[in-house]
C-alpha cells in the first residue's frame, strides 16, 4: 500500500505575486517622503514628526491615507510593532504603509537603552534590544498584505583602500545594517537635474536589476512591479482562536515533542508565540501533535 507523500511544496506557478517590501534612503530634500505618499492608500507613520504640514497631509488626505505621529507612538517599537500587527489581522482598505524614517525609530531605541545601562554599555549592548524589536518588526513586514516602504536616513559607507586604508566609498542606510537583506529592495534615491531616480543597490526582483536606474515616482515604481498587484486590497491574516490556544497548551503539557520541534513551528511561522500564530497553522500543527503522539 502506498503512503501518502509528506511533500508540501507546489508548483512555482501556483505562488501568488506579493507586495513589495522596500527600503528608500538618500539625503534629505531629495523626495524620498514626497514620492512615497503617491503610493496608494498610506498608513504613514512618522517618527521625524514633520510630515504633519499641510502640503504632506494634503497629499496624505487625497490618496486615502492616515497619519501617525510621536503623539501616537510611532518612537516606541512596540507600538508600531503592534500597529503592522494590526494591518495584517483586521479589515481595512489601505494599500500601502510608509515608515518615516526607520532610522529615527531604530536610532532612538538604542538611545534610550545606552541611557539605561549608563556605565555598563558595552561591546554593543545598546544595540541588542533594538536589533530584537527590528527583527519582531521585519517578521511581522514580510507577513503583512500590503506594499511596504521604509525610509532611511543616509550616511557614509566606509571601505578600505588598496593600501588597506579606511577610506569613505560611497553612502548607505542609516539603520539596522542587515536590513537591506531582510527586504525585496533597497533604493537610493537622488536628485537628477530637475528630477529624482532611484538607483537600485539590491534587489530579489525580476525587473529592478542591481545598479540600475530609474525614475523615482509611484507611476514608474508600478509599471516596473505591477499596478494590479500593488493596488490589490489586502488580505487579512486569522489568527488562532481561544479554543486552538487552550488546545494546544493542553497538547503541549500532555505529550513530549522531540527537543526543539515547538521553536521549530514557531520559527518556520515567523512569529514569537502560539498567539500570533494563523489559525490554518496552528490547526496544522495540532493534527500533527494528535495523529503522531497520540495514536
Amino acid at each position: 500500500m502506498a503512503t501518502k507523500s509528506k511533500l508540501k511544496a507546489v508548483s512555482p506557478k501556483k505562488a501568488e505575486p506579493k507586495k513589495p517590501k522596500i527600503l528608500i534612503y538618500g539625503k534629505p530634500g531629495v523626495g524620498k517622503t514626497w514620492a512615497s505618499l503617491d503610493f496608494p492608500s498610506c498608513y504613514y507613520i512618522d517618527t521625524e514628526g514633520g510630515a504633519n504640514l499641510d502640503h504632506y497631509t494634503d497629499k496624505l488626505l487625497a490618496s486615502g491615507g492616515l497619519y501617525m505621529g510621536p503623539e501616537q507612538g510611532s518612537l516606541d517599537f512596540d507600538t508600531v510593532i503592534e500597529q503592522v500587527q494590526a494591518l495584517a489581522t483586521e479589515e481595512h482598505d489601505f494599500k500601502t504603509l510608509v515608515i518615516d524614517s526607520i532610522s529615527k525609530l531604530f536610532n532612538t531605541a538604542i538611545a534610550v537603552e545606552a541611557e539605561r545601562l549608563g556605565d555598563k554599555n558595552a561591546f554593543g549592548a545598546d544595540k541588542k534590544p533594538a536589533v530584537a524589536n527590528m527583527r519582531r518588526l521585519i517578521n511581522w513586514l514580510t507577513r503583512l498584505d500590503m506594499n511596504v516602504i521604509l525610509i532611511s536616513h543616509e550616511k557614509p559607507e566606509w571601505g578600505l583602500n588598496a593600501k588597506g586604508e579606511r577610506v569613505e566609498i560611497g553612502a548607505t542606510f542609516d539603520a539596522w545594517d542587515k536590513l537591506e537583506y531582510e527586504l525585496d529592495l533597497c533604493l537610493h534615491i537622488l536628485k537628477a537635474g530637475n528630477g529624482r531616480v532611484a538607483r537600485i543597490r539590491k534587489s530579489r526582483i525580476v525587473g529592478f536589476k542591481d545598479s540600475d536606474a530609474f525614475p523615482w515616482s509611484y507611476a514608474e515604481f508600478a509599471k516596473l512591479y505591477g499596478k494590479d498587484v500593488m493596488e490589490k486590497k489586502a488580505e487579512t491574516i486569522e489568527l488562532a482562536t481561544p479554543e486552538q490556544l487552550a488546545e494546544i497548551k493542553k497538547l503541549l503539557t500532555t505529550v513530549k515533542l522531540p527537543e526543539g520541534q515547538e521553536e521549530k513551528w514557531l520559527s518556520k511561522a515567523q512569529v514569537e508565540g502560539w498567539e500570533e500564530m494563523s489559525t490554518d497553522r496552528i490547526a496544522a500543527a495540532i493534527e500533527h501533535i494528535k495523529t503522531t503522539f497520540l495514536t
